[in-house]
């Protein structure tokens, strides 16, 4: 798969649209870039008068000119190089901020559209390859305003004031020189595209070896290198990638180097020519010695202006595919998108319904990128469908349990409410509204849910939990953290709520994870509660504790429930049995183990495998409790 994926190379030219969505990029910056032209072109003019005023001083001498007249001709000469220097740096400042910005805007355009892809791209994609995105391309596009538009600006203008120059000291040997051009030409069209197939191939290999870091130096991926004992072959496959670099990097550099050279050295034959035939010339009496040594003198500011815009052609290349990559990943389209006129959740309890809902995931060429995935193409047949005509309503303040095998369809149906993917089919709604007629901002306030792995950013506990709710004070935190069972453990901790958790929230038992993220769902006071699986990993013990912290989480409350454990979902209102995506049982706890379907045969087996199961069956486990603290309250 490595050698295969580098086997596939774009070979589109770069196309007129390319270069105006970078036209669009840097138009936030055209005052700057303006003011940065006008700059560029004074200094490249000042550039071009010392070879002139160079001249001046050796005819003043040849011709025994006053000495205040070479002293003032010297003088001129020392204004105009500070005047250089100074402007040069002006100009260099503004290059930096254009290119510095146009960083900023596509790394927050680039950031900001990953946000709003769908989970599948991100299971599909891999980590390294996009953060390498984000970091090496957008710093390669960047060069074209930082490095290249500089040189290439103020070279045109150094050419162009050179040539009307030199055909006005000697249109003879400006033309001689000129016999040379083609010799800048021609390799110039070839090293530029060679060199862009090489930088393209480099990013590629370079987002691999991103990849393989991102990937095994988390703490979950080096314990799984640890463990399968494959340090050795690991190590092979990342000197396998950083080696390719070190030959591509070679490679580039060696073509870069012969080009360059083979430029300087026809440079030189061109000055050859001019001292050659300037001379001859002088002695012949048709031209000056002055005018000898400034066009000499210009030849350097004729050809080191071809010879860094020949280059520069190289660095737009490699500028474009850095373009290239970035908007490849702006092109994908998110899928979800929020409508215009979208509105809020309404007010007060917020029920759940699905209204024969069908969905399919969708296929891998709509969501992902190739290159991203390391792999020569997408598969571009159409996903199969997971979910077919599946109807429930859960009333505010009810709990709806789903259970069924593995792969039945339950996650995915739960995936569904907060918009993490779209239906296909039928509609799914919140306080009676489609969400996909809802604001994001509502879903996200409305909703709340809590997954298998209770995922942890590599921070402090206070961040975690301020992800729910950012405004929430020390007493809020707190409370959520008591009310998860959770506040003993933490004030304990040497830090406290500074305390930073480790990577995915290693640094904590998977039972405190589990609190922790239930502490956050607390503080964010959602009226509707997911469930995925919450307790599906934990020993009892740990179990015990996040089902008490799960209650709280449950009370007045919507709430859907995916439980692997039946005995955990005895209370629920409604009990929805899913199958190869279709709810093929529905009811109470009682009324399917009476009816003898398929529930029964799941809780059957599992109470056959398991006799520890016995004891959460007596007390019916974190809805039963919820169902107890109703009932209480009732009373």
């Amino acid at each position: 798969m490595y050698h295969a994926v580098h086997a596939q190379r774009d070979r589109r030219p770069f196309s007129a649209a390319t270069l105006r969505r970078i036209g669009r990029f840097a138009r936030p910056h055209r005052r700057a870039l303006v003011t940065f032209v006008v700059l560029s072109s004074v200094t490249a003019a000042l550039a071009v008068a010392t070879p002139l005023l160079a001249g001046r001083v050796v005819d003043a001498i040849i011709e025994s000119a006053p000495l205040s007249t070479v002293v003032s001709i010297a003088a001129v000469i020392a204004a105009i190089a500070l005047a250089e220097a100074g402007l040069g740096l002006l100009a260099r400042w503004f290059s930096a901020r254009i290119g510095e910005g146009l960083i900023l805007d596509l790394r927050s355009a680039v950031y900001d559209h990953v946000q709003r892809m769908p989970i599948a791209f991100f299971t599909r994609t891999r980590t390294g390859a996009l953060v390498s995105r984000l970091n090496n391309d957008v710093i390669g596009a960047q060069r074209a305003f930082s490095d290249t538009l500089s040189g290439v600006v103020g070279n045109l203008v150094t050419l162009a004031l050179t040539l009307v120059a030199m055909f006005a000291l000697s249109w003879q040997i400006t033309l001689v020189s000129l016999l040379l051009l083609p010799l800048f030409v021609l390799p110039a069209r070839r090293m530029g595209t060679r060199l862009a197939r090489l930088e393209r191939e480099a990013a590629d290999h370079d987002a691999a070896m991103g990849t393989q870091m991102t990937e095994r130096f988390s703490a979950g991926g080096a314990t799984l290198v640890k463990l399968f004992g494959r340090p050795e072959q690991e190590s092979t496959e990342f000197r396998t990638r950083a080696r390719r670099v070190r030959d591509i990097g070679v490679r580039t550099a060696m073509v870069q180097t012969i080009f360059m050279t083979a430029l300087t050295l026809v440079s030189a034959l061109a000055l050859a020519f001019v001292y050659g035939i300037g001379g001859f010339l002088a002695l012949r009496g048709t031209l000056e010695a002055g005018a000898v040594v400034s066009l000499a003198l210009l030849l350097t500011r004729l050809y080191a202006p071809l010879t860094e815009l020949a280059g520069a052609r190289v660095e737009v290349m490699s500028a474009l595919v850095s373009f290239e990559r970035v908007f490849e990943v702006l092109d994908l389209d998110p899928m979800i998108a929020e409508r215009p006129d979208a509105v809020a959740v309404p007010e007060g309890a917020v029920g759940v319904e699905f209204d024969r809902v069908s969905f399919a995931y969708p296929s891998a060429d709509k969501v992902s990128l190739a290159s991203l995935e390391e792999i020569t193409a997408l598969d571009t047949r159409g996903g199969e469908p997971v979910l077919h005509d599946v109807s429930f309503r859960a009333e505010p303040g009810q709990t709806v349990a789903l259970v069924g095998s593995s792969g039945a369809g339950k996650s995915t149906i739960a995936s569904l409410l907060p918009r993490l993917y779209d239906a296909d089919g039928g509609a799914v709604r919140l306080g009676g509204v489609d969400v996909r007629d809802l604001s994001s901002a509502s879903i996200r306030a409305t909703l709340g849910m809590v997954t298998q792995d209770g995922h942890l950013f590599h921070d402090t506990v206070r961040a975690n939990l301020l992800l729910a709710r950012p405004e929430a004070d020390d007493a809020e935190l707190w409370d959520a953290l008591r009310r998860a069972r959770l506040d003993g453990l933490v004030a304990e901790l040497p830090q406290g709520l500074e305390t930073v958790v480790g990577e995915r929230g290693y640094r904590f038992s998977g039972g405190e994870r589990q609190r922790l993220t239930i502490a956050r769902l607390l503080l964010a006071r959602p009226r509707v509660v997911i469930l995925d699986e919450a307790t599906a990993h934990l020993d009892s013990t740990s179990e015990a504790a996040v089902q008490e912290a799960l209650a709280e989480a449950l009370a007045d409350r919507t709430a859907v429930v995916i439980a692997h454990r039946l005995s955990t979902v005895r209370a629920a209102d409604q009990i929805l049995v899913v199958e190869a995506g279709r709810i093929v049982e529905r009811g109470s706890h009682e009324d399917l183990l009476a009816a003898g379907g398929r529930y029964q045969v799941l809780y059957r087996t599992q109470f056959a495998d398991s006799a520890g199961d016995g004891a959460a069956d007596a007390d019916g486990g974190v809805l039963a409790a919820h169902g107890r603290e109703d009932a209480e309250a009732v009373s």
